[in-house]
This record gives structure tokens, C-alpha cells and sequence, in this order.
């Protein structure tokens, strides 16, 4: 590799990356050699204290041993096993690994490996679970043995990618400086090309922990100036001023066949107080799942439809964006508004989809409630002043910017989430959006019941199932992983679902929904869920953000150690929203009940002081899941770390008073743009 090339340039460009490697470097979004640049480990393994086979204790263990008796076979329930024997100069121990059937013809015989692995009881037998293999030549004899594991798949493996990433390494590769000299001095910072360096090639713990606290500066940073950025850019919009009628609004609510809370009406105001100010709203409602988000943003859009403006109402899912509609159109007849709402998805059919669009263009229709089909640029509002998001994430500042392009002015934005966000992180994430909480429960809420149980009493959990759905009630099951693989160790969706189907609910209708099935799919199976064509669905966490399904009264969450708080708080939100009593049981290894985390949810239903204990104990990941909190690009930075952010928070300060276009922060604004090409509302 030649000295001047350039961090920008394709992955391609490297040596030894032909064609078919670079197709698998894209399968896991690597194009550049930036990219594969912040392809941070996803851990890290000390080989430099490994112990023989005879001194083996049970938990994570790290030893080194040549490998034979490699054989594969299939389960009864039609999962692949292979299992192998490594031994060293002590003694013996089988390894078994799920779901890896190129093991066999990977293994070496006669040549010595680095393992790691969780080694336990499986099956009345200690074992090594699922461990990770290492050529021991790989690696120099002096090396400090800290070897980083990357997040690989069936097509590319954390060996190429460590190899690859050494390739750029040792050339003369010219990474430009993000942070003045001054500033790296002043706050003791590492270059950021040695940080870098030593996150993927740590010469030890004490020097990877830098590394990752520069990086996590700048992380941080990010955030900080992309808020003051789009705060500022907003405040130069002008936005239309609203009539609010509140005897329109005070008429509606006396409709309801239900009581606002006091946090309801409160918000209410607040938003029809932002109405009446030059510039656009931009403002995010956060409350608990059921605590009546829907319904805020309702009496908001009153007086946009009656002062002939258009509202624009996303949801994430086309299930969801359903259900919007017709709750929506019920509530609004009460008012002789309902002839103003109108349907768009991407399962309109064309004709429909022409009429629809054709009466959007024309202000013939004041409520549009859709998917993101409401994005695409043949999608021309008349008169639009309001744009709702429920739950979208990835709804972020260019998709806000191209619906503002539809209008001449700068529409106002209601973001709702239903995930509870601490204040400190909300402040750090949503700079330029105005927050608030809808803390109350609704009135006659029913409790949900939360109960931790080890996985040896799942036949109890098994009992419970039956007798409700004997009683005409359905029941969520929800796994961490679709699969399971050499990174994962649990339960999946789909080992659940067969074991159940064949063996312990074959009489049950059952389903099965996760992330890797076509929209479409995944449609079709929640409706049937809704419908009760089907008594038992499970699922991954794609159905944290769902529809309401009044029938549906148990949760069960296998590995909930494996989840966060707040997202175990989220999708027991999903059951007891009928007139019946919810049920969430969260099932894990023997010693669950002693988790100290996750016996907070049998004390507390408040989902703010779930959020906030999450974040304290683990990290702004926790609250989001890990694809989300990937999403905002944070990979080490800390988030409850307040000298972290009181650092960043006035460097930030300094930056943008100096230098507001980031004129000499050039990989700084790169971030910022890439940031605001995901979403600023995550």
C-alpha cells in the first residue's frame, strides 16, 4: 500500500482486496478505508494469562490446546451441533459449538489454538460453550496478547478483518488531527491516530482505556455542536402562526370517553402555546407506553384542520400507521372532522395511491397519517404546518428537511417516543428540541405483574401460558437474537419457536416474527396476531414499537439479563391494555432472581426511573438496544459521564463561537452531516 493513500479511499484500494473480499467487507457496510478504520472490536480477549485444561473453573476461560474428534450432528429439534475435544499436557475438555457446521472442515488438527469460551454445565457435563478459536502462529511470541474480536459473519471473519486492519496500520497512512494542539494538551487527550491504533493494536488495558476516552471526546462533541447547529438553523425559520380555538379544543376532549391526566393537559398547553410564537416548533413528548402520547398529538392537530392546514402524521410501521387511522378517524367524528383523514402506505394499492396523492396536492384532505411513503418526492402537500412522528427512528434532520421542501415555510415537528429518556441524556442527544414528559399513568391503568424466574420453573411459566390462552387471551414471547451463533449464547426466536411448535404448544397457533423477514411478512404476521388467527407470537424486540393488542396479557423475555431496563419496561407496555390483568415474566440462568438490576422490575413500574437506573448502571445502550444506540454513532463515549460531557459540553461552546461553519473542523462537520443523514431523534 502506497504512503499516499487516503483514509477515503475505497477498501478496495488496499492490498490484498480483490473483488471478492471487498463485496464482503460491504456485506457489513465497510466501503472505505475510514470505514473499516472505526470498525471498533467488539471485545477484547487477554491471552497473556492462560491456564491449563486441568485448571479449568467454571465461567469465561482463556487456554491453549490442540483440537481433534471434530463431528457434527443434528438435534432432535433439528439444530446442528458440532463438538470436538482439545486437549494440552494436563488433561481434556469438550468443546461444542451451535449452529456452525464449517467448523468441522475448519479445524486444524496437530496445530495449537488460543480458546475462549464460557466453560459450564450443558446437558449434566462441563463443557465450552460456543468458544472462539485463535491459531496460536498467528500471533508473535512477545506480543502482549490482547486480541481484539470483531463482529464477523458467515461471509467475513474477525481474523480477516484484524488482519486487514493491520495492513493499514503498518503504512504511513496520514489521519488529520479533529482537536486543536492546545486542546489535546489542555485536556490530556491522545492523538487521535494513536487512539486508533491502540483501540484495534492495544499495547495494554491502561493504553486501550485512553484510547477509548479520546474517542468517546469526540463522540460526545459531535453531538454537542450538531444540537447547536440545528438549533441555530431552526431558529432563522419562520413558521405559520395558529388561531388556537380553545373552545374547539375544550368541545373535543369533552368527547372522550375517557379523563386527560394532568401531565396530558399540561403538554397540551404547552404545544398550543408554541403555536403562537414566529418560529417552529420542535418539540419531543416522551412518556410510557399507553400513557396517551396518541391523543396529545390529536387535540394538538385540532386547530391546524379547521384553519384548513395539513398535518402530516408518520408512523414507523404500516401496522401501526393502521391502527393511527382508524382510532383516529373514530375520535374525530365526534367533532365532523373524520371526512379529513386519509390512509398512505406502501401497500396502497397504485390507483388509490394516485387519487390519495392527487387529493393531498389539492388540500382536499387535512389528516395524512402514513409510513415514510409520505417522504417520497411525488408526495406534494397543498398546505402542511405540522408534522408528527410517532416512534420513528430514522426520521432524522434530511428526512425533515424534505418535507420541508414540499412547503414554502418550515412546518412545526411533534416528535413522540415512548422510550423514557433521562434528562441529562435527553439535554445531550435532543440540544435543539424542547422536552416533555408525560409522567402520569393513565386513569384506570391496570398494574402489570412482573415476575423473575430461573429458567429450571419454565414449566410454570408453560402452565401460566395455557390456562390463558384457554381463556381466549394471547401471549408474547420475545427472544434476544434471531439466531444462535458463536456470539451469541441464548435463547433465539427461532430455537424457541420450533421447540414450542413441536414439542411443548403443538395444539396452539403460533407465529414468528424478527428483523430479517420482509415488511411484508412481518405485516401479514402481526395482523393475524391482532386478528387472534394466532395465540402465541414470538419475536425479537421489533415489536418494542407495536400495536395495541387488548386481548394479548402475558410477556414472557428469555435471557432478560440480556436486555436493558427500559426495553424490558417497553415491551411489557405491550400487554394488560384491556380490561384484563398483564403478566411479564422474565426468564434467565439460575441465578436471575439475584440479579439486582433486573429485581428492580418487580418493584417499579415508573419507566423514567427504570431509564435513569439503566443509564446509570450501564449506558445510553441500555435504553436504546444496540442497533439504535450504533445508529447515533456512540461506540465508547459514556453518556452519564458528566466530566465527560462538562469537557465536551465547553469545548463545544468554544468551537462554535470561533468557528460556527466548522471551517477548521473539517472530520468534525463530516460526522455532523453523517449524524444528521441518520437521525437527531433516535
Amino acid at each position: 500500500m502506497s504512503s499516499d493513500l487516503s483514509i477515503n479511499d475505497l477498501i478496495s484500494n488496499l492490498n490484498g482486496v480483490g473483488p471478492i473480499q471487498r463485496t464482503k467487507f460491504e456485506s457489513i457496510n465497510i466501503f472505505s478505508i475510514l470505514d473499516l478504520i472505526y470498525y471498533f472490536p467488539r471485545k477484547y480477549i487477554d491471552y497473556s494469562n492462560l491456564v491449563s485444561i486441568n485448571d479449568l473453573t467454571p465461567g469465561d476461560v482463556c487456554f491453549k490446546a490442540t483440537i481433534d474428534k471434530v463431528c457434527g450432528r443434528y438435534s432432535k429439534r433439528g439444530l446442528h451441533i458440532t463438538e470436538a475435544v482439545a486437549y494440552d499436557q494436563t488433561g481434556s475438555v469438550k468443546l461444542i459449538w451451535f449452529n456452525q457446521p464449517y467448523r468441522k472442515q475448519t479445524i486444524k488438527h496437530d496445530v495449537v489454538y488460543l480458546i475462549n469460551g464460557k466453560f459450564n454445565l450443558f446437558s449434566g457435563r462441563l463443557l465450552v460453550n460456543n468458544p472462539s478459536l485463535e491459531l496460536m502462529s498467528d500471533f508473535p511470541v512477545n506480543s502482549a496478547r490482547i486480541i481484539p474480536i470483531y463482529s464477523a459473519t458467515k461471509l467475513i471473519s474477525s481474523k480477516t478483518i484484524r488482519q486487514t486492519m493491520a495492513t493499514i496500520f503498518k503504512n504511513d497512512l496520514q489521519l488529520p488531527e479533529s482537536l486543536p494542539k492546545e486542546t489535546l494538551s489542555k485536556l490530556q487527550l491522545m492523538s487521535l491516530k494513536q487512539a486508533l491504533y491502540e483501540v484495534h493494536f492495544p499495547k495494554s488495558f491502561d493504553s486501550l482505556e485512553k484510547a477509548k476516552y479520546r474517542i468517546a471526546f469526540d463522540e460526545v462533541l459531535v453531538l454537542f455542536l450538531a444540537a447547536r447547529i440545528n438549533k441555530k438553523n431552526l431558529a432563522k425559520e419562520h413558521a405559520l402562526k395558529i388561531d388556537v380555538n380553545i373552545d374547539l379544543v375544550k368541545n373535543f376532549i369533552q368527547t372522550l370517553n375517557f379523563k386527560l391526566t394532568n401531565s396530558q393537559r399540561q403538554i397540551i398547553w404547552q404545544i398550543l402555546l408554541d403555536f403562537q410564537k414566529d418560529y417552529p416548533m420542535n418539540r419531543l413528548v416522551q412518556g410510557d407506553v399507553g400513557s396517551g402520547k396518541t391523543i396529545v398529538a390529536l387535540v394538538a392537530s385540532l386547530n391546524f384542520l379547521t384553519n384548513n392546514f395539513q398535518v402530516c402524521f408518520i408512523a414507523p410501521t404500516e401496522v401501526l400507521a393502521i391502527q393511527h387511522y382508524h382510532t383516529i378517524t373514530e375520535l374525530l367524528k365526534a367533532v365532523h372532522l373524520d371526512d379529513q383523514v386519509i390512509l398512505l402506505t406502501g401497500s396502497t394499492s397504485p390507483s388509490s395511491k394516485i387519487k390519495i396523492k392527487d387529493q393531498i396536492g389539492h388540500n382536499e384532505v387535512k389528516f395524512i397519517i402514513g409510513t415514510h411513503a409520505l417522504l417520497q418526492e411525488d408526495v406534494k402537500f397543498s398546505n402542511l404546518a405540522l408534522i408528527i412522528v410517532d416512534e420513528q427512528h430514522r426520521f432524522g434532520v434530511k428526512q425533515r428537511q424534505a418535507i420541508q421542501n414540499k412547503t414554502s415555510y418550515q412546518p412545526h415537528l411533534l416528535a413522540l417516543s415512548a422510550t423514557p429518556i433521562p434528562r441529562s441524556l435527553a439535554l445531550t442527544l435532543f440540544g435543539e428540541l424542547s422536552i416533555s414528559r408525560l409522567k402520569d399513568k393513565p386513569i384506570n391503568r391496570h398494574p402489570i405483574i412482573t415476575e423473575v424466574i430461573p429458567e429450571s420453573n419454565i414449566e410454570l411459566v408453560y402452565q401460566t401460558i395455557r390456562q390463558k390462552v384457554n381463556n381466549n387471551e394471547q401471549v408474547f414471547i420475545v427472544c434476544p437474537a434471531i439466531t444462535s451463533d458463536n456470539f451469541f449464547k441464548g435463547k433465539s426466536v427461532e430455537f424457541i419457536y420450533q421447540e414450542l411448535k413441536e414439542q411443548v404448544f403443538s395444539d396452539l397457533n403460533l407465529g414468528l416474527i424478527h428483523g430479517q423477514l420482509k415488511s411484508k411478512v412481518k405485516n401479514e404476521v402481526m395482523q393475524k396476531f391482532i386478528d387472534h388467527k394466532i395465540d402465541i407470537l414470538v419475536a425479537t424486540t421489533v415489536i418494542e414499537v407495536g400495536v395495541d393488542v387488548p386481548n394479548a396479557t402475558v410477556m414472557v423475555i428469555f435471557d432478560a439479563d440480556q436486555f436493558g431496563l427500559a426495553q424490558i419496561h417497553q415491551l411489557r407496555g405491550r400487554v394488560g391494555r384491556g380490561e384484563k390483568t398483564g403478566y411479564c415474566f422474565l426468564v434467565g440462568e439460575r441465578n436471575i432472581k439475584q440479579n439486582a438490576r433486573i429485581k428492580i422490575l418487580e418493584k417499579s413500574s415508573d419507566g423514567f426511573y427504570l431509564a435513569e437506573e439503566d443509564f446509570r448502571i450501564r449506558g445510553a445502550g441500555s435504553i436504546y438496544g444496540e442497533n439504535q444506540h450504533g445508529a447515533l454513532d456512540l461506540k465508547f463515549a459514556n453518556l452519564d459521564d458528566k466530566k465527560l460531557l462538562d469537557k465536551a459540553r465547553i469545548e463545544s461552546q468554544k468551537i462554535f463561537k470561533s468557528d460556527p461553519e466548522l471551517i477548521q473542523y473539517k472530520i468534525i462537520k463530516d460526522k455532523i452531516e453523517k449524524l444528521n443523514n441518520i437521525s437527531l431523534l433516535n
